[in-house]
């Protein structure tokens, strides 16, 4: 799964071929500091984007660990999970991991991963917010944040030109304002945003604006919060936005969202910044020269602030049952340290810390992503979360409030309901 600076993340990824999974005996003590051996796991986009950087941090170890061999897995995202449950339960576990950010939750929850120490990695204390949650549960930190990816709005400048609006908004006023002007300029069959209802990264962004949240943790309780008047107001925001300038299918989710944007039936979109690029390419672009008419911007909240983003991306782990746990952490702060950032930056990521993201605000082209990735969500890191997914409890939810089929309130009871079913349990 890409996570560039102009993507966005959820756990969604590529089908590729898989290298040969298994471990060895590295040898040494369950800490591993004098290991012979170690594993790392990695996704294809270090293999194929910056194996340089990978390179760097075995350099790194080797140079400290005399005679220690390094060896290197590297899975798409299809496939990796398939592949670590059934190495997990053998004693033949990876040293370090590459795990998808909302992933490590159910595997923290398990104790498949070991506890690492915060001190030990660079800029620990700056991690991106979003970032820091993935890696914590109860309290304890078991993963090191890689790098990321959120989300921004992107629009057609020259629609809104044809609407008169000279600028991209910077403010909730300015942006329903211009938003009216183009509804207004292109009428009801035409979408001034297009915001697929079931998208329930867009929705929470709104929940979280106004206050609210998916779920509220109370000890190592986790309880449902949807239905809290400060999650209601979110709702009810996303909801008007829905009502008054999302003219499409309102049951589709947001798998094809940039071909559809390519179609030149809408005006906006709140999405990875990849997807207009997506929608820019000359198999998705239906309008023409599409890529020079694009514009993105940091999306504002109706809280008068900019509206909160999930922040996808990666983190890296240590299994519980790895033998060389302290040298996997060496591999990994030699990785993820200043001058893996900056590689990662480079190739057109965002890092994992703020003191690195603050350069890029300057940079015109990466002012806008850096800056959104500022304020930023996650979801709750609860044993049973990955059950909400896999339910939909959210779509579901979403689906009803913008069809009609429920108000508000009622949906979101109902969705409170269906989570406190399945949140706990791990």
């Amino acid at each position: 799964m890409k996570r560039k600076l102009i993507a966005a993340i959820g756990v969604a990824g590529m089908m590729v071929s898989i290298a040969a999974c298994g471990g060895s005996d590295k040898g040494g003590d369950k800490a591993g500091g004098g290991a012979k051996e170690l594993t790392v796991w990695l996704t294809v986009d270090a293999q194929n984007n910056w194996p340089e950087l990978v390179k760097a941090a075995d350099d790194a170890v080797a140079k400290k660990h005399p005679g220690i061999k390094i060896k290197h897995e590297y899975y798409g995202w299809p496939d990796k999970n398939t592949k670590l449950d059934a190495v997990l339960a053998t004693d033949k576990a990876p040293d370090v991991v590459e795990m998808g950010n909302s992933e490590m939750i159910s595997y923290m929850a398990k104790g498949a991963f070991a506890e690492v120490d915060p001190s030990k990695f660079e800029n620990s204390d700056k991690w991106l917010d979003a970032l820091k949650d993935s890696v914590t549960y109860n309290g304890k930190t078991y993963g090191v944040p890689y790098y990321a990816g959120g989300r921004v709005g992107t629009w057609r400048k020259d629609i809104a030109a044809e609407a008169g609006v000279k600028a991209a908004p910077k403010t909730w006023a300015e942006l329903t304002a211009a938003l009216d002007a183009i509804q207004k300029k292109k009428g009801d069959k035409f979408s001034a945003w297009y915001q697929p209802s079931p998208d329930w990264y867009a929705a929470m962004s709104f929940v979280f604006d106004a206050g609210g949240s998916i779920a509220k943790q109370d000890g190592e309780t986790w309880k449902a919060n949807l239905s809290s008047p400060e999650s209601l107001k979110g709702l009810t925001a996303y909801k008007t936005i829905l009502d008054k300038y999302m003219h499409g299918d309102k049951t589709k989710d947001e798998s094809d969202r940039p071909v559809v944007f390519g179609q030149g039936n809408s005006a906006t979109m709140f999405a990875a910044g990849w997807e207009g690029a997506t929608a820019a390419d000359p198999k998705t672009d239906k309008v023409g020269g599409l890529k020079d008419k694009l514009e993105n911007f940091v999306m504002p909240g109706p809280s008068g602030k900019n509206l909160p983003v999930f922040l996808g991306g990666s983190d890296l782990a240590v299994p519980v049952k790895s033998k060389a746990q302290d040298v996997a952490a060496e591999w990994i702060a030699a990785f993820t340290g200043a001058e893996g950032q900056k590689g990662l930056v480079a190739k057109g990521n965002l890092p994992n810390n703020k003191a690195d993201l603050a350069p890029l605000k300057n940079d015109p082209a990466t002012a806008v992503p850096a800056t959104a990735a500022e304020s930023s969500w996650f979801v709750p890191t609860a044993p049973g979360w990955g059950q909400v997914e896999k339910a939909q409890i959210l779509k579901t939810m979403l689906i009803e409030i913008a069809n009609g089929k429920k108000s508000v309130e009622q949906a979101a009871k109902d969705a409170d309901a269906a989570i406190d079913k399945v949140i706990n349990t791990k």
